[in-house]
Protein backbone atom coordinates (compact mmCIF):
# COMPACT_ATOMS: atom_id res chain seq x y z
CA UNK A 1 0.00 0.00 0.00
CA UNK A 2 2.83 2.43 0.91
CA UNK A 3 3.93 2.58 -2.99
CA UNK A 4 0.93 3.60 -3.95
CA UNK A 5 1.00 6.89 -1.75
CA UNK A 6 0.79 10.13 -2.85
CA UNK A 7 1.28 13.68 -1.75
CA UNK A 8 -2.06 15.00 -0.22
CA UNK A 9 -3.53 11.81 0.90
CA UNK A 10 -4.21 11.34 4.61
CA UNK A 11 -2.57 8.52 6.48
CA UNK A 12 -1.69 7.35 10.06
CA UNK A 13 0.14 4.47 11.14
CA UNK A 14 -1.06 2.06 13.58
CA UNK A 15 1.64 2.00 15.66
CA UNK A 16 1.47 5.61 17.07
CA UNK A 17 -2.30 6.41 16.67
CA UNK A 18 -1.46 9.44 19.35
CA UNK A 19 0.40 11.06 16.21
CA UNK A 20 -2.98 11.63 14.76
CA UNK A 21 -3.88 11.78 10.98
CA UNK A 22 -1.41 13.05 8.94
CA UNK A 23 -0.55 14.19 5.11
CA UNK A 24 1.51 12.56 2.66
CA UNK A 25 4.32 15.49 1.36
CA UNK A 26 6.61 13.29 -0.32
CA UNK A 27 7.10 9.63 -1.28
CA UNK A 28 10.55 8.83 -2.87
CA UNK A 29 12.16 5.35 -2.89
CA UNK A 30 10.31 4.31 -0.28
CA UNK A 31 11.03 7.54 1.90
CA UNK A 32 7.76 8.49 2.90
CA UNK A 33 7.39 12.17 4.33
CA UNK A 34 4.17 12.80 6.27
CA UNK A 35 3.08 15.78 8.52
CA UNK A 36 0.92 14.39 11.50
CA UNK A 37 -1.68 16.64 13.08
CA UNK A 38 0.30 15.78 16.31
CA UNK A 39 3.69 15.37 15.94
CA UNK A 40 4.71 17.33 12.85
CA UNK A 41 6.79 16.13 10.27
CA UNK A 42 8.36 12.40 10.10
CA UNK A 43 10.02 10.44 7.74
CA UNK A 44 9.05 7.23 7.69
CA UNK A 45 10.92 4.05 5.95
CA UNK A 46 7.81 2.29 4.02
CA UNK A 47 9.74 -1.00 4.42
CA UNK A 48 9.80 -0.73 8.27
CA UNK A 49 6.19 0.81 8.85
CA UNK A 50 3.00 0.41 6.92
CA UNK A 51 0.41 3.47 7.08
CA UNK A 52 -3.18 3.21 6.63
CA UNK A 53 -4.55 5.46 4.38
CA UNK A 54 -7.60 7.15 5.47
CA UNK A 55 -10.46 7.79 2.59
CA UNK A 56 -12.78 9.97 4.26
CA UNK A 57 -10.83 12.27 6.65
CA UNK A 58 -11.70 10.60 9.69
CA UNK A 59 -9.91 8.46 12.21
CA UNK A 60 -10.46 4.81 11.70
CA UNK A 61 -7.53 3.56 14.68
CA UNK A 62 -8.88 3.17 17.91
CA UNK A 63 -8.71 6.20 20.99
CA UNK A 64 -7.37 4.74 23.85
Amino acid sequence: MNALLEPGMLVENPARPDWGLGQVQSNVAGRITVNFREEGKVVIDGDRVELVLVLDGRSGLAKG
